[in-house]
């Protein structure tokens, strides 16, 4: 019995759980954090595209603005405009060598709209933890055949890899609630 499979599939699903987690913090919640705009794409030099936090210092002095500082003032337009042309729906203002974000409060209409975001993209994690199952399930089969392995082994193996997923799903789940009371925080 190869148990291989679990330690591979076990890091898979950490990879889709941190590529989940990474992705909501890119959800606007109504406070200023550095997250929300750092991977912003900007076309900097002679079309090369970079992220935010690739040419600037970022910070939330406070919980409405975030301030970005970049590295070399010439970019200063281009990320504005990179800001402005996302779709956080922000904007951005040039002062002197750096750029204010205003984060205006949420309506509660848009934090609905959020909560909804939040919902699909989650989704798309359990999807994306269902075929890494899937993945690990044909490895399991492919042991069937193998000399030594039995089919309580086989079983066993499917009940472990069945807890394996609910465990991922719940911290799935986990990470669903906290965003959304995070949005629907006043």
């Amino acid at each position: 019995m190869d148990e291989s499979v679990f330690t591979s599939g076990k890091q898979k699903m950490e990879e889709v759980l941190s590529l989940v987690k990474e992705d909501l913090m890119g959800v606007q919640t109504g406070r200023a954090k550095p997250a929300l705009v750092e991977g912003v794409k900007v076309e900097a030099y002679e079309g090369t595209l970079l992220e935010i936090r690739e040419l600037a210092n970022i910070s939330a002095p406070d919980p409405s603005s975030i301030m970005i500082k970049p590295w070399d003032v010439n970019l200063l337009e281009k990320i504005e405009k990179a800001i402005r042309k996302s779709d956080l729906q922000l904007n951005p203002v040039v002062d002197n060598d750096l750029i204010r974000v205003n984060i205006p409060s949420l309506t509660e209409e848009r934090r609905q709209e959020l909560v909804k975001l939040v919902k699909q993209k989650t989704e798309a994690g359990r999807v994306m933890l269902r075929q890494v199952r899937i993945e690990i399930k044909k490895e399991i089969d492919k042991q069937k055949d193998e000399a030594g392995v039995s089919e309580d082994d086989v079983h066993d193996m499917y009940d472990r890899l069945q807890k394996l997923l609910g465990e991922y799903n719940k911290r799935l789940e986990e990470v669903e609630k906290n965003k959304e009371k995070e949005l629907m925080e006043m």
